[in-house]
């Protein structure tokens, strides 16, 4: 089965910017087949800490970009890189978390045991929202959170998982890309982030937010405990792009625009097409 997704990007008033944005990502669920832009011209760019690529997109007139991915639903595996520590300030934890995250680990019976208990501690800190402040804003470190809830979006409570998990000795990754819920008939708002572990051989994934939207902290390993679809768009968080002038952004996800040496939001409209609905076209 094919996977298509459609981002269209409203223009940016400043007519010199461009925009920065993902290519897609293969993982053991989907293999991307294809990459496409209408209404600019696209370059490629290179994030120096991972080898992942980027399209960097010069609108050609004032009118908005289509951005188009095609996925086939078959896969191979995550990539390498997703699993390689790197130290900055999104990944890098504060000795108390490391503490915290050591205890946890050498608690449990076994290495599976100790990276559920470690997912279930992170559940324990955070309620599901998207604060305007972010727990680690202003942090050279990713700090750790003693007691009560603390507001947090996916990507917060996975930069805290990932902290966590690696703190403890565990290989783990971060994923970006796309999340379409099934009530929404192939429309999503916005990005969505998992994480995703590795230990003797095996590979887990975890989506706290979701069983937090579903009002659950007892989370087990797996995707969409909440019904829709998902894609990978990129990995990792603290990301360098040195021929754009962009170092340590925290994630290359949604497509963002480059303007004035820095990276800003842009407006998207996003769309998924299954199936038969993509093979026809």
């Amino acid at each position: 089965m094919l996977t298509r997704v459609l981002v269209t990007v409203e223009p940016h008033p400043d007519v010199d910017a461009r925009l920065l944005a993902p290519i897609g990502l293969p993982t053991p669920h989907q293999m991307p087949l294809e990459f496409a832009v209408q209404g600019g011209l696209v370059t490629l760019s290179g994030e120096v800490t991972t080898g992942q690529m980027a399209a960097v997109i010069a609108p050609d007139d004032s009118g908005p970009l289509m951005l188009r991915y095609e996925y086939l639903d078959l896969g191979t595996a995550y990539p390498e890189a997703l699993f390689t520590p790197r130290r900055n300030k999104f990944t890098r934890a504060a000795e108390d978390l490391v503490e915290d995250a050591r205890r946890i680990a050498t608690t449990a019976p076994d290495g599976h045991a100790a990276i559920q208990a470690l997912v279930n501690a992170a559940a324990e800190k955070f309620r599901y929202a998207h604060p305007q402040v972010r727990f680690n804003d202003r942090c050279e470190e990713v700090p750790y959170l003693s007691c009560g809830l603390t507001e947090g979006s996916c990507v917060d409570i996975n930069t805290y998982l990932i902290a966590s998990l690696r703190a403890a000795g565990f290989e783990a990754g971060y994923v970006y890309g796309y999340f379409f819920p099934s009530e929404k008939n192939g429309a999503c708002d916005d990005g969505h982030c998992w994480v995703v572990t590795r230990h003797e051989g095996v590979v887990l994934e975890w989506d706290i937010a979701h069983h937090l939207k579903l009002g659950t902290r007892d989370v087990c390993c797996g995707l969409n405990p909440k019904a829709g679809h998902r894609v990978a768009a990129a990995h990792s968080m603290g990301l360098s792009f040195p021929s754009l002038g962009i170092q340590e952004t925290k994630l290359i996800g949604e497509p963002m625009w480059i303007s004035e040496g820095q990276l800003l939001p842009a407006k998207l409209s996003i769309r998924c097409e299954r199936g038969s609905a993509v093979e026809a076209a």
